[in-house]
């Protein structure tokens, strides 16, 4: 390459900085003024760096086959900032590349037509109502990224406000809780501010005040002496799974409905958010947001599916060490997991497969499954092993299952890779329920085998807080509709 072009290529660069330096506020402004939240192919915008931002843009080359950069994107952003829009989650990349293929020239017409449901639905003061008290019950892992999630959340019309955090002590470790808050060995550091307010055992984060309630029952906690009234508590300790032991917290003054994070026993249901979430009703009171790794392969069960049928299958999950088992050789109830689990690959049962049908009833019985627990601390895997009713092959189902991770009513739970270089940590932090290795399909006629990524501690956490929206009638517009 001359040096010219060398020096044209570089010059390309630092305008694509300076434009996407400059989208940022209005991002911004999008979001927290308008309650519109901006994506680009499901990538969010919001809170994201200039270079994240640039490699968003990169990444629908990947998905669409088609360049996108911030000079597509930008006019649509300053478009919609004068379009006075209502609240919506809105994926800009798909509006530009639809733009770009539509061979108009007027921005503004086009996001008038694209959008018509919302131009001019901005409504002083947000999405209307009150917001819902939330209070998490338990801190541990799960506990601390749903609060790292909803406060990220707050500024933007969520409607959801964590009140309250109930953990067991005697209030002599608030700076121990906020450090656990504010770093994290496998999420990285905390965005924003934690102040300890220890005269009134309370952590003030981003803003958002956040009382510390010292418990070691439900029975001993008022939650309306602390002002919160009509919350969702969301029970991620895992000591109780069933109506009988979750209904403690119903008997709590300021307790309207639980959410549990962890499989529910009996006859609660167990909901898989963008599969089986409209069987909740306003009258269940207690729910489950089953497992990880139920969220990871239950979308790509029902696609699957849908398209294909299954008529048998075996579900192989490879999962991270959790806080259950030791960290060294020591006794433990359950079959081998007393044994160290930083240095074994340990075989264990999994509830995955069976729990598939409460959220996919035409699948029942038809599904075993196993787990190994490995010496990894997040991001697990599932192996699909599936007999389908009419036969393919990979190229066809990669193709069939890359469609879905951008196009279906699953695109927040799916995604979709194509590299044969990922590794797990390449999946921290992403906030779908599952991601397929394209790399790694097999179909053979109608023997196919597919391998789902997903970080069992953050992208679960998300498919959470989309049920706590939907328990709590946050309900959002998508576009673009097609």
């Amino acid at each position: 390459m001359s040096q010219e072009n060398l020096e044209a290529c570089f010059k390309q660069w630092q305008d694509n900085e300076a434009l996407a330096e400059q989208m940022i506020p209005l991002l911004g402004d999008l979001y927290r003024r308008f309650n519109v939240v901006p994506s680009i192919y499901g990538r969010s915008l919001i809170n994201r760096s200039m270079v994240r931002i640039l490699k968003n843009h990169r990444w629908v080359r990947k998905a669409e086959g088609v360049e996108l950069s911030v000079e597509d994107t930008f006019p649509l952003v300053r478009a919609m900032i004068a379009l006075n829009l209502g609240p919506a989650h809105i994926d800009i990349g798909k509006l530009a590349v639809a733009f770009k293929r539509s061979g108009e020239t007027d921005i503004t017409a086009f996001l008038t037509r694209e959008l018509a449901e919302i131009v001019g639905g901005h409504v002083e003061g947000g999405m209307g109502g009150e917001p819902k008290d939330v209070v998490l019950y338990g801190f541990g892992r799960i506990g601390r990224l749903l609060a790292r999630i909803m406060i990220e959340k707050a500024g933007g019309g969520n409607l959801l406000r964590l009140r309250a955090i109930v953990v067991r002590g005697d209030g002599d470790d608030l700076e121990k809780r906020a450090s656990l808050l504010r770093r994290d060995s496998v999420h990285g550091p905390f965005e924003g501010s934690i102040t300890v307010d220890q005269e009134n055992s309370a952590l003030i984060v981003n803003g958002n005040y956040i009382k510390i309630i010292y418990a070691s029952s439900p029975a001993e906690i008022d939650y309306t002496v602390h002002g919160i009234d009509n919350a969702i508590v969301v029970d991620n300790t895992g000591k109780w799974r069933d109506e009988a032991g979750l209904g403690q917290h119903l008997e709590c003054k300021g307790v309207a409905k639980v959410l549990l994070t962890a499989p529910g026993k009996g006859d609660l249901k167990n909901i898989v958010y963008g599969v089986n979430h409209a069987d909740i009703n306003d009258s269940d009171r207690i729910i489950s947001a089953a497992s990880c790794t139920t969220n990871a392969i239950v979308p790509l069960l029902k696609v699957l599916n849908d398209e294909y049928g299954v008529s048998q299958g075996h579900v192989e999950t490879v999962h991270s060490y959790t806080n259950d088992q030791n960290l060294i050789d020591n006794f433990h109830s359950g079959d081998r997991r007393g044994r160290a689990a930083a240095l074994n690959m340990v075989l264990t049962e999994t509830g995955a497969a069976k729990a598939v049908a409460k959220a996919l009833p035409e699948l029942e019985g038809k599904l075993t499954g196993n787990a190994i627990r490995v010496p990894t601390p997040n991001v697990s895997m599932a192996i699909l092993n599936l007999t389908l009713n009419t036969a393919s092959d990979a190229e066809r189902m990669n193709d069939f299952l890359r469609t879905a991770s951008l196009h279906s009513s699953l695109q927040k739970q799916i995604d979709y890779v194509d590299s044969c270089e990922v590794v797990s940590s390449d999946f921290v932090g992403n906030r779908h329920s599952g991601i397929v290795d394209g790399q790694a399909t097999i179909v053979t006629d109608k023997q196919a085998v597919v391998y789902v990524w997903y970080d069992n501690e953050f992208g679960y956490s998300c498919q959470v807080v989309r049920i706590l929206q939907h328990m709590s009638n946050v309900r959002f517009s998508y576009f673009p509709t097609r």
